[in-house]
């Protein structure tokens, strides 16, 4: 990160500034909201505004994580291509770090997923190739639907020299992004004071990266994952539903960055409560995100109606993406 510099103006009194040196400054840091509107208390939900990132989602902070170590560590020749497989968050924030760290890229995802996602992967140069679905349908996407988005994007390694594969679902790189920044920053936001922390999943990444990081500062903090009603494998149940509008979200399968051990509970939300508090973000708190972020704080209602946390506990969640990622297929 830049660190404020001094100029000397033409009286010769010298003035500070603060000035990003590019968009990979702005990744992080985002801020912590109350949703007082929504909840009133006691106890509070308080969110972090990850659709602040310039990509528009929590996935830029892995992104920029994941390639900045692949560097590192020599796994990634300079100039050299970039693929992953995307539901479209972690295609936009790798799109976005591939530019300005001077990488082609190439995203291979499902057509199922929102268009706009494809549209902005595009307009940071990267080549967003759609898959057409062979279960889902536009707006629900299943997980033969990325395992057919996988083969395309093997196929495609498979002919090219050099070619670095993100591998988001696999990649411990992943969660560090979120032990190293979102976590640190959620314990600074609410000095320290945490009852619980609740998330959705996708790779896992986020959920275990905060959750380890809070785990060390306080073991007692409660740590809950949010899966979508019929698809909670991680609860141990058999998949009834794989079609939901949780997008990146519950795809019936354990994430391979999953640890069981920061875990203390696991919640399921239904469509129809993910949609109601999407719309409740947008008309009572001015935020207008997506259906994730929908899910995590209906979950965190039901987890303060069920007064497991004591009197007035303090709950911290994410508002993982902007609503403008989406299509208007679920009003």
């Amino acid at each position: 990160m830049a660190a404020a510099t001094t100029t000397t103006i033409t009286n010769n009194e010298p003035r500070s500034t603060d000035i990003k040196s590019s968009a990979l400054e702005l990744i992080g840091n985002t801020p912590l909201i109350a949703l007082d509107r929504i909840w009133p208390g006691p106890g509070r939900i308080l969110a972090k505004c990850e659709f602040l990132n310039p990509g528009g989602s929590i996935k830029d902070r892995s992104a920029y994580s994941m390639i900045k170590y692949a560097k590192q560590e020599g796994k990634l020749a300079e100039g050299a291509p970039i693929i992953e497989v995307t539901s479209g968050n972690q295609g936009c924030g790798i799109a976005l770090v591939a530019a300005l760290m001077n990488h082609p890229c190439t995203l291979t995802m499902s057509a199922g997923n929102s268009p706009q996602r494809a549209e902005m992967m595009r307009g940071f140069g990267a080549n967003c190739e759609l898959v057409p679905q062979v279960e889902g349908k536009p707006g629900n996407v299943t997980l033969r639907d990325v395992e057919k988005a996988l083969e395309r994007a093997e196929g495609i390694i498979a002919q090219t020299p050099n070619i670095f594969y993100v591998e988001q679902f696999s990649n411990p790189n992943n969660c560090r992004a979120h032990e190293e920044t979102t976590g640190p920053e959620i314990y600074r936001q609410t000095g320290g004071r945490i009852d619980a922390f609740i998330a959705t999943l996708g790779t896992a990444g986020s959920f275990v990266g905060i959750s380890r990081y809070l785990k060390r500062q306080n073991p007692n903090i409660r740590c809950v994952i949010v899966e979508p009603e019929g698809a909670e494998v991680i609860a141990g149940k058999e998949v009834t539903k794989p079609l939901h509008l949780l997008q990146g979200s519950g795809y019936g399968k354990v994430p391979e960055l999953f640890d069981y051990n920061v875990m203390d509970e696991a919640m399921s939300v239904t469509d129809e409560e993910a949609l109601k508090y999407k719309n409740l973000l947008g008309v009572k708190e001015g935020l207008y995100v997506g259906f994730t972020s929908g899910a995590n704080i209906a979950s965190a209602v039901k987890l303060l109606e069920s007064g497991k946390l004591g009197p007035d506990p303090w709950i911290v969640t994410l508002l993982n993406d902007s609503g403008l990622k989406y299509s208007e297929l679920h009003k």
